[in-house]
């Protein structure tokens, strides 16, 4: 550097870096000297929430993260599993909320391109992608607006770059109005040798630049992604990346070339922070130093300063680290392909990051200062749950108007269930997966809205002398309840991770490990806090309780919108759990909808009896949808019997003797029974089993909510085998519901007596569940 220091920057200048006064005198006491520019600006990127965790971090080292089918955990760019045979299967969940909300369509596209090569920079062939997608209400035309753009930007990219893009949630509330959540999964499986790793090695090693060229797009990402959006917020348009899937699939294949080359010794995505992220993340992890001159790169832009290249977010860019003397071995390949690719630096034995321009030192700062030793915020837990959450409990149901079999108010209980149906949020999201190719590659063995959780064929690179195993399948869901959350952050978190295994039970896969997107207001408030610090306890209860460790993932904090009287508005807290699961045997897979006519229709879990504690209305989507109220409490885990309808789900499939299953959710066992019915388009006779002087409320037995619930639809034939496992394996926890009926009948139940409850045609709930949101995005 310079022997003469730069000049101290203005409080202005600092915050408009996201650097805190405190944080700023923090660096300057790390370099001993007042950072310039462009250091200021590598500071602001890598101490941001987005990428050193700040005030997440103590809270995600409760997470298990060990496992014997855990290969790569938390800290590269994708976890690892191995699922036997010469299998290894990389995943990782990303987040590009706050870009999505500024410019839908480049937000999401570029949030897909970024979570793609976290897959490939691993060694791996992206098989798969999956999204969960929260927006306001769809009564909103800017909602609409931003509905629209997102789905078009993951269709664009994932149909372009050929991934099939297999499955996903959707929800829809007025909490996510100013600030939506686009999180995109991504899976792929390992095709090099060994896994290619991050960390830089070798002193005098060739450091190269491979695929795009570096603009000025997405200039400050990180720092962009770790703020409140304001009215101000389209402004930072700038920092929104625009994506090319076409150089991206060229970008892919010459990676996995080169990988498979030996001459990479490690590699990283220059997603968040760009050049800064890459450069400083694999010196430190290396334990080494990184020179790159900037004057080497190559740019789509002129006048571009050393600020510009180091915080610049342009997509499909790679750093590699090669061994000293196969560099032209690589630059061939990348230059075959039609791609960027230049000798930049070098690896130094003194761990810094050293930026050359135009003949100068640009920056020069200590490695792990930017990577790993950032500041940790340590937040005080509020003593007891925050005031709007005391409120909501005191709910209960005494506050709801009286109800009879007949139904409640002036509404008869056929007339709920189509609302519910009609529901953007439990309506199917064929307008959504319709728009995106999900057969690419041909390997989708279960199309979307056909199963609670998605099915791939594995096609595995098999290696001279390893076994083989075929028609072996993983399954991937992506869950999150977030009114359970927000009403109760520790077992709302709970209850995310057992639905997601109880999703990959439904298609008969066994659960394995867990990738997780933690989106969340600010931290830094007492509120916000004890919602993530809540809810990452609960998630590291059930990921125990499952064996199921965390392989990774990320946190979006400060989703937050300021209104326009200057107040934050906070999103529910979301936790997005992505769950992997081995499919053994596709031959024995299931799906939701019924198969046959005269098979018989079972309850596996929390069957209905007069103890009310089984399941709730609290938190509920009938409260919400039906009664416009958000409150109660979401209902409480049972791990144990969770654990035992799920394995009998499982082994029922593999028995060959379910035909259909699907998990009782949102709405409860009514709507369970009749998307099983729209989907299979099949009638069902049900018989609740109780009478209708039972003293149980009839909403609460039809739309309750409770985990550890599944509908199940088996052969005649193998009703006495099956029962008898039942009664050995759930006891008293599962209950004969009726039996499928004629193609294209109606949904009936009924009551001991034979009382009828609901009476509802196909045709009439087919049209509200796959016209919920077409009709409100024509209106």
């Amino acid at each position: 550097m310079s022997a003469v220091s730069p000049a101290p920057f203005s409080p202005a200048e600092i915050a408009s870096e996201g650097i805190k006064p405190e944080e700023y005198q923090e660096i300057v006491s790390r370099l001993d000297r007042h950072p310039n520019r462009a250091e200021l600006g590598m500071f602001g990127v890598m101490w941001s929430e987005h990428c050193c965790y700040k005030n997440s971090r103590p809270l995600l080292k409760q997470f298990p993260t060990t496992g014997e089918r855990i290969l790569v955990g938390p800290g590269e760019n994708a976890g690892v599993v191995d699922l036997g045979a010469g299998i290894r299967l990389a995943f990782k969940i990303e987040s590009h909320n706050h870009p999505s909300a500024i410019e839908p369509f480049q937000g999401a596209a570029t949030g897909v391109g970024g979570i793609l090569r976290d897959i490939f920079t691993m060694g791996a062939r992206p098989i798969a992608l999956l999204n969960s997608l929260r927006f306001g209400s769809l009564e909103d035309a800017r909602t609409k607006r931003i509905f629209n753009g997102v789905v078009a930007g993951i269709s664009h990219y994932g149909n372009c770059v050929g991934v099939p893009t297999v499955g996903g949630e959707v929800y829809f509330d007025p909490a996510y109005s100013g600030n939506p959540l686009v999180n995109v999964m991504a899976l792929g499986l390992m095709e090099t040798p060994e896994i290619v790793k991050s960390g830089a090695s070798g002193i005098g090693n060739p450091v190269l630049y491979v695929g795009s060229t570096t603009g000025r797009d997405g200039m400050g990402g990180a720092s962009f992604a770790s703020a409140e959006l304001t009215e101000e917020s389209d402004k930072d348009r700038p920092a929104v990346q625009v994506g090319d899937p076409f150089l991206e699939k060229s970008l892919i294949e010459a990676c996995l070339e080169a990988f498979k080359t030996g001459a990479v010794v490690a590699a990283q995505d220059m997603g968040a922070a760009g050049i800064t992220c890459s450069t400083s993340e694999m010196a430190a992890k290396g334990d080494v130093g990184i020179e790159l001159d900037l004057d080497l790169i190559p740019v789509r832009e002129t006048g571009m300063v050393p600020y510009e290249y180091l915080l610049s977010e342009s997509q499909e860019r790679m750093l590699f680290v090669a061994h000293k003397g196969r560099e032209q071995e690589l630059i061939d390949i990348f230059h075959r392909w039609g791609l960027q690719a230049v000798v930049a630096g070098k690896v130094i034995a003194e761990p810094i990051v050293r930026i050359l321009y135009q003949g100068g030192v640009a920056a020069e700062v200590p490695s792990t200062a930017l990577a790993d030793n950032t500041p940790i915020y340590h937040h005080q837990l509020m003593a007891q749950a925050p005031e709007y959450a005391q409120k909501a409990w005191e709910w209960s149901e005494d506050k709801l108007p009286a109800c009879s079999i007949d139904g409640i108010e002036e509404h008869s209980w056929s007339e709920i269930l189509l609302q519910l149906l009609d529901s953007p949020t439990i309506a199917s999201k064929s307008w959504v997966y319709r728009q995106y190719d999900h057969q690419v590659q041909n390997n989708t063995v279960i199309l979307p809205g056909g199963a609670d959780a998605s099915v791939i064929r594995l096609r595995p690179q098999i290696r001279s002398g390893e076994p083989t195993v075929a028609n072996r399948g993983v399954a991937a869901t992506v869950d999150c309840n977030s009114r359970y959350v927000y009403l109760d952050p520790y077992e709302g978190a709970k209850a995310v991770v057992a639905e997601a295994a109880r999703n990959l039970s439904c298609v008969g896969a066994e659960p394995i490990a867990v990738t997780d997107n933690l989106n969340f207001g600010s931290p830094e408030k007492p509120v916000g806090y004890w919602q993530l610090a809540e809810a990452c306890r609960g998630i590291s209860e059930a990921c125990s309780e499952f064996a199921t460790p965390v392989t990774g993932g990320n946190v979006s904090l400060y989703n937050e919108t300021v209104d326009s009287d200057g107040h934050p508005q906070p999103i529910y807290p979301t936790p997005v759990i992505g769950m992997v699961g081995l499919v053994a045997d596709l031959s024995k897979v299931c799906s939701q909808g019924w198969k046959s006519s005269g098979d018989v229709i079972y309850l596996l879990g929390k069957s209905l009896k007069e103890d009310s504690d089984r399941f709730t209305l609290g938190a509920s989507e009938y409260l919400a949808v039906i009664h416009q109220t958000v409150a109660g409490k979401p209902p409480k885990v049972d791990f144990e019997l969770e654990k035992r309808v799920q394995a009998a789900c499982r082994y029922g499939i593999a028995q060959g003797w379910i035909h259909s299953a699907h998990d009782s959710a949102e709405g409860g066992l009514a709507v369970a029974i009749a998307e099983s019915c729209v989907s299979g388009k099949l009638g069902a006779q049900i018989n609740l089993g109780l009478s209708s002087e039972s003293s149980v409320r009839w909403d609460k037995l039809l739309f309750g909510e409770g985990g550890a619930r599944i509908v199940v639809s088996v052969s005649k034939k193998v009703t006495s085998d099956w029962e008898f496992y039942l009664k050995e394996n759930l006891a008293d926890d599962w209950q004969n519901l009726g039996a499928v009926t004629e193609a294209q009948g109606n949904l009936q139940i009924k009551t001991s007596e034979d009382l009828t409850v609901v009476d509802v045609s196909i045709e009439e709930m087919s049209d509200r569940f796959f016209q919920a949101i077409p009709r409100r995005l024509d209106a």
